[in-house]
Order: C-alpha cells, then sequence, then structure tokens
C-alpha cells in the first residue's frame, strides 16, 4: 500500500496520471489500475475523472496532505543512503585484532590511507571480538573460528601456530623431542589457544595438550615476549613470531610438530549491504594478506 501512496503522490504532485507515468517509466495503464487499487483499498475516490481538468476530492486533499512530506522525506533518505553506498568517501568504522594491526599489517592501513585520503577510517584495535551492530561497526578482520551465524564472512587467510622458546631457555632447560617432554617445562599459555593440537608433519602422528600453564595470559604480543625473555616455552602465531625467530630471540621448538592453524577472516553483519568504502577496504585487506606468505599457512624458514 505504501507504494501505492508513494505512486498517488506523484500523480498528484504531476496534476495527471500520465504524467506520472513518464515520470515513473510505467504504462499508464498500470499507474491507473494501481490507482484504483489504492481507492478500493481505503474506500473512498481520491480523483475527480475529467480529461478538461485535475482535481482531487476532499479525501484526495487530506490522503495528500498526509503523505506528500512523509514520502519527500523517505526520497530523500533513499538517496542519501543510495549516495552513501556508493561513494569512496566518508566515514568508515572497522575492528581488528591489536597485535598483527600494530605489528605485520601496519603499513597496510598506512598505504590504504593514502591510496583513499577522502575515506575517513575509525579503526578499533581490541583483542576481543566486539560486537558489530552495538559498535555500528562496518568491517571487521578476525582470526579464528568464527560461529556468529549473524555474520557474513570471507576467509582470506590462514596463520600456523608453532612452538617457541628462546635459546638461553632451551640451553638452560634441555630442548623437547616429543609432545610428552612438554609437560616437564615452564609453559606460556594463551587464552585464545587453550589446547595445544598438534601435529607431525612428518608422520601424521597427532596430540592434545590440554595445559596447565605456568604463565597464563590473553594477549599473544606479551606471550611472545616473554617466551623471548626466556621464561618458557610457547605456543604462538608465526605472524606475531617471525621477526624474533629472524633475529635470534626466539627458535622452534620441535619443528615437526606444527599446532593449528588459525584462519582469518573478513565479517561485517547480515542484513547490511556493504557501502563502497567497506568494500574497498575488504578486497585491500585480501590482496594485501595474500603477498604474505606466513599468512597463508607458510611455514617459516
Amino acid at each position: 500500500m505504501l507504494d501505492d501512496l508513494a505512486l498517488f503522490v506523484c500523480i498528484a504532485q504531476n496534476r495527471s496520471l500520465s504524467a506520472a507515468a513518464r515520470h515513473l517509466q510505467l504504462p499508464a495503464a498500470t499507474v491507473t489500475r494501481r490507482l484504483r487499487k489504492l481507492e478500493e483499498e481505503i474506500g473512498a475516490q481520491l480523483i475527480h475523472r475529467s480529461a478538461r481538468k485535475f482535481s482531487l476530492t476532499s479525501e484526495g486533499e487530506a490522503y495528500y496532505e498526509a503523505f506528500a512530506d512523509l514520502m519527500d522525506q523517505a526520497e530523500a533518505a533513499k538517496r542519501g543512503l543510495s549516495a552513501d553506498l556508493h561513494e569512496m568517501r566518508g566515514r568508515l568504522r572497522v575492528a581488528a585484532p591489536t597485535n598483527i594491526s600494530v605489528g605485520l599489517l601496519q603499513p597496510m592501513w598506512s598505504a590504504f590511507l593514502r591510496d583513499y585520503p577522502e575515506i575517513q577510517l575509525s579503526l578499533q584495535l581490541s583483542n576481543q571480538n566486539k560486537d558489530l551492530l552495538e559498535n555500528r561497526i562496518d568491517l571487521a578482520l578476525r582470526i579464528g573460528v568464527q560461529t556468529d551465524l549473524h555474520l557474513f564472512q570471507k576467509r582470506i587467510g590462514s596463520v600456523a601456530t608453532m612452538l617457541v622458546a628462546s635459546p638461553d631457555y632451551l640451553e638452560s632447560a634441555g630442548s623437547p623431542l616429543k609432545p610428552e617432554d612438554l609437560r616437564g617445562h615452564r609453559l606460556i599459555g594463551v587464552s585464545v589457544l587453550p589446547n595445544w593440537l598438534l601435529e607431525n608433519s612428518e608422520t601424521g602422528a597427532t596430540e592434545t595438550l590440554h595445559l596447565s600453564a605456568d604463565i597464563a595470559v590473553d594477549d599473544i604480543g606479551l606471550a611472545g615476549q616473554m617466551a623471548a625473555d626466556g621464561l618458557g616455552i610457547s605456543l604462538l602465531p608465526v605472524s606475531e613470531t617471525s621477526e624474533d625467530l629472524r633475529n635470534g630471540r626466539l627458535q622452534l621448538v620441535m619443528p615437526q610438530w606444527q599446532g593449528q592453524n588459525r584462519e582469518a577472516y573478513m565479517v561485517w553483519p547480515t542484513g547490511r549491504l556493504l557501502s563502497a568504502r567497506a568494500k574497498c577496504l575488504r578486497d585491500y585487506v585480501e590482496t594485501y594478506v595474500a603477498g604474505y606468505p606466513i599468512l597463508q599457512g607458510v611455514l617459516p624458514v
């Protein structure tokens, strides 16, 4: 019925059924049929039928006064929303994990802002998954299994996890040779990896360690620093340890045993159309991540 009311307002504003049909790019017969249907629904004639003169009935005047402004406001809102969806300027609210964003992906954020200076990026960093609707977030980068059915998701990469420790720790405590040897070592646990699911890349054998960690933290970056400081062995994503592995602050422990992969996703709320700005960033992140082997599940040499 709202569509037919909008059609009636258009007829009244154009002072003609045929002019309204041309404006709406509809057949004249369709306009006439829908007007009659509306009149039947409300039980009143809205327009005096005359070939010489166009005029509204008293009921038509009342309906026009009641709905004209509302239809104009709705049309203006529609144009504004359409422009917001398609313009490559304006605010874009994005959520992402802190550690990888201020580390490996930091150059990506700067490059995106240089390439699209008219996009006002509001980047909310947190190691906890924020509610996208509650926080009015347009797009989010997330690492790990996604179970929220209210989100669209697109997989963009994968990060391997490996056991690491500092050379000083291994020299003093010894190097474990098999998973059960880990129980005799100081272990640094991270909340996002409560259990260590290990697989032998040579034999395919698997082991699951239900941790009773000596040190437990909820920040991957801090766990990596503690491991580099010689406080124990930790299972960490290679995206967070690659630099320390290169400079020798960390080294792989039992390198034939690999931890679970952590998938990377771009996610956004269901029922919401992605703006051109959000689509642009989603594709930008996907392309950038594709250029990093360690963000595609490849192990560091």
